[in-house]
């Protein structure tokens, strides 16, 4: 029965890598903006693999507002969360959710909508081609590997489009700029401004280099808007916003 148990798990994981080492989109993190991205982009028939370096969905979601298990949101998103069937109250001009239930639900959508979400994964480096330069793909290593601070080879994954949602450190864009010709840097986020922070991380959502894009509070760090707290509308808004552009670009 042990080896029963060990055949059964090694060969169903090993079909989804070796399914996913082409993927069309590899997002970087599964907190709400790539959640969200991802569910959008499997939707619309795209395969797209989810690699987070947790053991856990939601990135910033869970602690709510200082471990206050509630979110706030603007009231524009309102049809995303109705995408997503998670259930918010009107508090003037907000909108707030509950933070287990937002995370939930955001992840069991976009599992349902055909994304892969694999966990304990981190993307310590990008793969790149010149003449024209682009990111092609993302050097993988477990999680654990890097806490335990030993020395392991990564393995790849190509792709055709690469998605930075690593939140407030923007980890992917991070490294890119620092070992690929880029011509930008990665300066980190400014303080609390909330409604500039909101709207300025949705405008900036976008493509960084061809092949490379970034969303969410990644988008605030690469380009130095201010943060914004527990207000999550911006990042479905950003997710859903770098999903279009990468189908749009990829089709």
């Amino acid at each position: 029965m042990e080896a029963e148990i060990t055949q059964a798990i090694i060969e169903e994981a090993t079909k989804d890598w070796l399914n996913f080492t082409k993927s069309d989109v590899v997002i970087v993190g599964a907190g709400p903006a790539g959640l969200t991205a991802g569910t959008y982009l499997a939707e619309m028939g795209f395969k797209t693999v989810i690699f987070e370096r947790r053991l856990s969905f939601g990135g910033g979601i869970g602690g709510g507002g200082m471990l206050f298990h509630k979110i706030a949101l603007e009231k524009d998103v309102r049809k995303i969360l109705e995408h997503f069937n998670i259930r918010a109250v009107d508090k003037g001009t907000l909108l707030v959710c509950d933070a287990s239930e937002f995370m939930a639900k955001l992840a069991s959508k976009c599992v349902d909508a055909g994304a892969k979400i694999i966990h304990g994964v981190s993307v310590d480096d990008v793969i790149f081609r010149e003449n024209p330069l682009r990111i092609t793909g993302v050097c993988l290593q477990w999680s654990a590997v890097e806490i335990a601070g030993l020395h392991v080879d990564p393995i790849f994954v190509e792709c055709r489009a690469v998605v930075d949602a690593t939140g407030h450190d923007a980890e992917v864009v991070a490294v890119a700029s620092r070992k690929v010709p880029l011509g930008i840097k990665v300066p980190g986020e400014r303080s609390a401004f909330c409604e500039i922070g909101e709207d300025q991380v949705v405008e900036r959502t976008g493509k960084v280099v061809e092949g490379l894009y970034v969303a969410g509070m990644a988008v605030a760090s690469v380009y130095n808007l201010p943060r914004m707290g527990p207000i999550f509308g911006g990042m479905l808004k950003s997710g859903k916003k770098v999903a279009e552009l990468v189908a749009s670009d990829l089709r």
